[in-house]
């Protein structure tokens, strides 16, 4: 069975920066697409970014060069260093994990999400002007 549980999310002022973690339990990171999606209140989900089986890194244009997707050298964790905080950056943030098997890359339709076969339950972000 499949567990991810975010942390890490919380309230900053604009420019500031946030790292959330995803503790993830029965899942193979090297099998699997995993990434981070965003849903603002009111708002349709969207892709954040995600990290592929051979390490690569696909990023949302609103986030490239501010977030990083990484995971850990146990590859059990992912995170997503979250730097220079803007107000719409404001959004519950899921961990989301997609079994590639025999493939090595993500979906190329990754940010709508409907290829995730596992989601965490959320951390919320809170970027103030």
């Amino acid at each position: 069975q499949v567990h991810l549980v975010e942390s890490g999310g919380g309230s900053v002022q604009a420019g500031g920066s946030l790292k959330l973690s995803c503790a993830t339990d029965g899942v193979t990171l090297t099998r699997h697409c995993m990434g981070w999606y965003r849903q603002p209140e009111g708002k349709e989900r969207e892709g954040v970014a995600v990290l592929d089986a051979d390490g690569i890194t696909t990023y949302a244009e609103s986030v490239k060069g501010r977030f990083t997707i990484s995971q850990d050298n146990t590859k059990t964790n992912l995170y997503l260093q979250m730097n220079n905080l803007k107000p719409e950056d404001t959004a519950s943030y899921y961990c989301a994990a997609e079994y590639l098997g025999a493939k090595r890359h993500c979906s190329h339709t990754w940010r709508v999400g409907s290829y995730m076969d596992y989601w965490g339950k959320g951390t919320t972000v809170t970027v103030s002007s």
